[in-house]
C-alpha cells in the first residue's frame, strides 16, 4: 500500500522541498484519498491512529493555507477589485462588478445570476439572503476569473 502510494507521488512530481506537504503527509492524504480508514493507515506506516489523524489534520491546514495563499496573490494581481460594503443589495452586485471590469477592458463571461452564486457562495455566511452583512473585494484576473474575499482575509 505505502510502495503504490510512494508511487503515485512520484509520477505527479510530488517534491517535498517545494511543496507545502511533508513526504507523510502527501501519503496520509493519498491514502485517506482512495478511502482506506485511518487505523489501516496507521498499521501500515506503523504508528497510532491519531498520529494519523494529527497528520492528516496538519495536511489539510497546510493545504488550506496554501489555497488561501494562491488566492491572496490572484487578488494582488487582479486588475479589478472593488469593495462591496456591508447593507449592499446581493442583486446590485454584478453590475458594480460588470462597470469596474468594463473600466478596466476585463471581459467577465458570466451571467448576473451566475456572478451572484460566485458572490455568495465565496462569501459564506457573509451574504444572508440578498444582503451583504460584511465588507468583501470582489477582484477579477485578466482572464475574467472573478474572486471574492473578506476584507480581513486580504
Amino acid at each position: 500500500m505505502i510502495d503504490e502510494v510512494n508511487d503515485a507521488l512520484e509520477e505527479i512530481g510530488f517534491d517535498p522541498g517545494t511543496n507545502v506537504l511533508t513526504r507523510r503527509q502527501a501519503q496520509v492524504l493519498a491514502l485517506r484519498e482512495r478511502e482506506i480508514p485511518q487505523a489501516e493507515i496507521a498499521a501500515a506506516l506503523g504508528t497510532s491512529r491519531a498520529n494519523v489523524s494529527s497528520i492528516e489534520g496538519s495536511a489539510r491546514d497546510n493545504l488550506e493555507k496554501a489555497h488561501e495563499t494562491v488566492a491572496f496573490a490572484e487578488a494582488l494581481r487582479a486588475p479589478v477589485r472593488i469593495r462591496i460594503p456591508s447593507g449592499t443589495d446581493l442583486y446590485d452586485v454584478p453590475g458594480e462588478v460588470y462597470d469596474a471590469c468594463d473600466a478596466a477592458g476585463v471581459k467577465v463571461t458570466q451571467t448576473a445570476p451566475d456572478l451572484m452564486k460566485v458572490v455568495s457562495d465565496a462569501a459564506g455566511d457573509a451574504v444572508v439572503g440578498r444582503r451583504i452583512e460584511e465588507d468583501l473585494v470582489v477582484s477579477a484576473t485578466t482572464d475574467g476569473t472573478v474572486r471574492v474575499r473578506r476584507p480581513d482575509e486580504e
